[in-house]
């Protein structure tokens, strides 16, 4: 699948203008170095975050999330990017609309929370669309998908249900996944949800 990003960012406020890697606290020059130390400590604040959920209220818990998972790694950990991106040609939303795409995922989170916890398919269909509002708008630099993944797995949470939307060495979840994020189906992510979504039994 491609998997094409780019960034419009001529200050290389996010880069090093020399390697292309991203300014990181660890002061990693080399991008399979990073990519491995930045995957060892999101895990490890992942699991935290099982342990200890963050409270979701409303959109601006995408900040907290991030900043959560990204902290050890990046200094801009939590923070709105800055610079506009694309995937395949694609743009995702600008940055200076945001306030307006903040607003709607409120609105959709509210709608959500209006749902029986019984209804998994309205669940589903409810948390799909958040999740293709929240992958358009796209509000970070780096780590995007852990951050949504981790808020639907919280918004589940809220309803007493689980649900992983990155299980491991499971291919066709992943492309399933990929496939609805990039191309905005939210009847692909539907699908997916409600075939992931079970009762916590905790």
């Amino acid at each position: 699948m491609p998997n094409k990003y780019r960034y419009i960012d001529p200050e290389y406020i996010y880069t090093d203008p020399e390697t292309g890697v991203l300014r990181n606290l660890a002061g990693v020059t080399d991008h399979d170095r990073l990519a491995i130390i930045e995957t060892g400590v999101t895990t490890k604040r992942a699991n935290e975050l099982h342990k200890n959920p963050l409270k979701i209220n409303g959109a601006n818990a995408l900040l907290d999330i991030h900043h959560y998972l990204f902290q050890d790694i990046y200094s801009w950990a939590g923070k709105l990017r800055t610079v506009e991106i694309s995937k395949d040609g694609k743009p995702f939303f600008p940055v200076k609309r945001f306030n307006k795409a903040f607003s709607f995922i409120d609105a959709l989170i509210s709608e959500y929370r209006q749902i029986d916890r019984n209804d998994r398919p309205l669940l589903a269909r409810k948390l799909a669309e958040i999740l293709d509002a929240v992958n358009y708008l796209h509000p970070f630099r780096e780590g995007n998908g852990r951050t949504q993944r981790e808020l639907l797995r919280l918004l589940a949470l809220e309803k007493g249900q689980t649900l992983h939307l990155n299980p491991p060495d499971n291919a066709d979840i992943y492309e399933r996944y990929m496939s609805g994020t990039v191309n905005g189906d939210v009847e692909i992510l539907t699908s997916l949800i409600a075939e992931l979504i079970s009762e916590n039994q905790k």
